[in-house]
């Protein structure tokens, strides 16, 4: 049996299962077919903060938002010619950083978006603006999945304790400056208008604190909470097996140990790849060195 129902429900349904920490189990009524505490542990995700500035010119995507005209327009050009503003995402252009030399990687992602993001994109944006998102690649913030009830209907608890050490926070902050940073360059002062968030009268750890708590947003990454590896919280083997319960495996995202430092995409692909040909009993491929970037 494979369990493939990502972060959040693959550690909720192995729970209903009876699998997972016997204490939060008993709390809800589920009786315990095997005590694995590491369940719905060790929840990451990354936190991004948006950093946003008014445009002087009308080159972002304002009119697209809010001119039913010109939805249709662009809707009908990606519908038969697949291509238009609507044929892709926007935010293609990113970026990784090293806020500070105490990180031999670069730590802080970035991607930029030709408009406003408000309210997780609920509402549509009232001005020409554009933003980069920015969040630190590797979270040192840990939460967890619980059950609700024994209902498998009720969504289960989830609590991420985003900004719980004050190394994240310390990043999240790093992640305002060098926004601000870039923005200031030569190549965006024809395009550069007024800051609108955090806005330009945030300048102190403590004002930037605030605003961070109260505007960040997932990056809908969560990861890590049935965890691959040997100690006692660990869920799955290098087999992608459960530990203790025969013929059952977990092949998503949740069975990374750390969150990746970017996108989880591509990482969860090769998890289902790697798990396809464990199972297939493929031979595994001749290890390969490949050099990397390592700061000097």
């Amino acid at each position: 049996v494979l369990i493939s129902c990502g972060s959040i429900n693959s550690p909720k349904l192995l729970q209903l299962s009876g699998v997972g920490d016997a204490k939060d189990l008993q709390q809800v009524g589920i009786q315990v077919i095997h005590n694995l505490p590491g369940v719905g542990k060790n929840l990451q995700d990354h936190l991004e903060m948006y950093v946003q500035h008014e445009c002087k010119k009308p080159v972002t995507l304002y009119g697209l938002f809010n001119n039913p005209f010109l939805k249709l327009y662009y809707g009908a050009q990606w519908f038969l010619f697949n291509k238009g503003l609507l044929a892709h995402s926007h935010l293609e252009l990113g970026g990784f950083a090293r806020s500070s030399t105490d990180f031999d990687h670069p730590n802080i992602q970035f991607h930029f978006f030709p408009s406003l993001v408000i309210n997780h994109g609920l509402e549509n944006p009232d001005k020409h603006a554009f933003q980069f998102h920015a969040y630190p690649n590797r979270p040192t913030s840990r939460g967890w999945v619980k059950l609700r009830t024994s209902n498998p209907n009720d969504m289960p608890i989830i609590q991420f304790n985003y900004l719980e050490t004050e190394g994240d926070r310390q990043q999240m902050r790093d992640c305002v400056k060098i926004s601000r940073k870039i923005f200031s360059q030569k190549s965006f002062k024809e395009y550069l208008g007024k800051e609108i968030s955090p806005g330009i009268d945030i300048q102190n750890n403590d004002e930037l604190d605030e605003v961070i708590r109260n505007t960040s947003e997932t990056a809908y990454h969560p990861s890590c909470t049935n965890m691959m590896g040997i100690d006692s919280m660990s869920v799955v083997d290098t087999d992608t097996k459960v530990y203790g319960i025969a013929n059952l495996r977990v092949v998503d995202s949740s069975i990374l140990p750390d969150i990746v430092s970017g996108n989880l995409n591509a990482s969860t692909v090769m998890i289902a790849e790697k798990a396809s040909d464990i199972i297939l009993g493929k031979q595994e491929a001749e290890p390969v060195e490949i050099d990397f970037y390592k700061a000097a």
